[in-house]
């Protein structure tokens, strides 16, 4: 009643301007009364359809572009990339002095769930890979991380093995000198990275553990460190298996040994080929002063690796150091390695670094360092190298 009271005072107003003319009868009025109701429900009803037309709009784009848009902002919040690199001066004593882009590495992950994730690592070493070329291109890591219990978890893929210290830690700011220490690359031998599976997590505060089977070496002359088959092809004829186990309980302190087993070394090419690696080191930081200690053995069966004094290959290293603010730290370094330890007249190599860190940022630093060889003092260089990570 009220709409149409007020459509009759609008016709009474409209009709106004007329009125001196000709007063419409009650019939006209009504007739005009009704022809507006009309105009008003036909406006009313395309209003319906725009709105209707607006909403399909809204919807189509929710579940169309809008939907594809919310999927990609999410997959994005749940990858995270990253990287290092490292680039060294090198001045020789004797021979050739060298500028190297030593490695350039990208880091890719993805978390699918709380519990599942991806991770993997990629690296140009030397600037240049192909024929002739100093360099390779390496996929280091890739494998799928599960915890499948409250602080336990399966990795399943390629991973680097749990051994040392720079093995699973190597971003240069991560550590002193421009080049790695020559234990953890001679004995060890960092990088190294196989494929497997393995399980790793806590079992006390402070206390945590790695148990692996995974691929193995390949040399039928004991060389450790050329046995890397970096997953390529690699065969697997006798896998390998390794034990870590870790202790972090007191705040600056790290304690560690790592045990592998490989049933042959040759995979096949001979009978006795068995190995045992041995390592084990300590970490203390406090107030600025830091200690790095490790040592690492290997014990080789068989009458090939005992020709070649490569029955007993091991070496360590002392590395004290001392940090003044958040930008400069001083390190000296001994190390000692002997690769043919099982020859009576075998001699090891021996080897004093020192120099200094400046961290630009804490994930930028500068380096430079003497190395001293103690008896071929044709190696001795002075060294500086630049890093970032990110």
């Amino acid at each position: 009643m009220k709409k149409r009271a007020l459509i009759l005072a609008m016709s009474v107003l409209s009709a106004g301007a007329v009125a001196q003319e000709q007063a419409p009868t009650l019939e006209e009025l009504w007739e005009i009364i009704q022809q507006q109701e009309a105009q008003i429900e036909a406006l009313k009803a395309g209003q319906s359809e725009t709105d209707a037309k607006v909403e399909a709009t809204a919807d189509a784009l929710e579940n169309g572009l809008g939907g594809s848009q919310d999927k990609s902002i999410e997959w994005a919040s749940k990858t995270r990339i990253g990287g290092y690199a490292e680039l060294h001066y090198n001045n020789f004593d004797e021979g050739n002095d060298k500028v190297d882009a030593h490695r350039f590495v990208l880091f890719v992950g993805h978390e699918y769930s709380d519990t599942v994730r991806f991770f993997s690592e990629l690296e140009l070493e030397h600037s240049l890979a192909g024929d002739g070329k100093p360099g390779e291109v390496e996929l280091e890591q890739a494998y799928i991380e599960w915890d499948f219990a409250e602080n336990h978890s399966l990795v399943s893929g390629l991973f680097l093995i749990p051994v040392g210290i720079l093995n699973e830690t190597h971003e240069p700011e991560t550590f002193y000198g421009t080049e790695r220490n020559r234990v953890e690359s001679a004995i060890i031998p960092t990088t190294w990275w196989e494929t497997g599976a393995m399980i790793h997590g806590q079992i006390a505060p402070g206390l945590s553990y790695n148990v692996a089977a995974h691929s193995g070496l390949e040399t039928d002359a004991a060389n450790i460190r050329s046995g890397r088959q970096k997953s390529a092809n690699a065969i697997a004829n006798d896998f390998a298996y390794t034990a870590r186990i870790k202790y972090t309980g007191v705040p600056g302190l790290e304690l560690a040994s790592t045990y592998q087993y490989q049933s042959n070394l040759s995979q096949g090419a001979y009978e006795e080929a068995s190995a045992d690696l041995i390592e084990a080191h300590a970490i203390y930081n406090v107030a600025g002063f830091g200690l790095r200690a490790l040592y690492a053995a290997w014990n080789v069966d068989g009458p090939e690796a005992e020709l070649l004094g490569r029955d007993k290959q091991e070496g360590y290293y002392v590395e004290p150091s001392y940090k003044i603010n958040d930008q400069w730290g001083f390190f000296a370094r001994y190390s000692e390695w002997d690769n043919t330890a099982g020859l009576a007249n075998s001699e090891a190599s021996k080897v004093i670094d020192y120099g200094v860190n400046f961290w630009l940022k804490p994930n930028v630093v500068f380096k430079a360092d003497f190395s001293t060889f103690q008896e071929d003092t044709g190696n001795d260089s002075f060294n500086l190298g630049v890093g970032w990570s990110f």
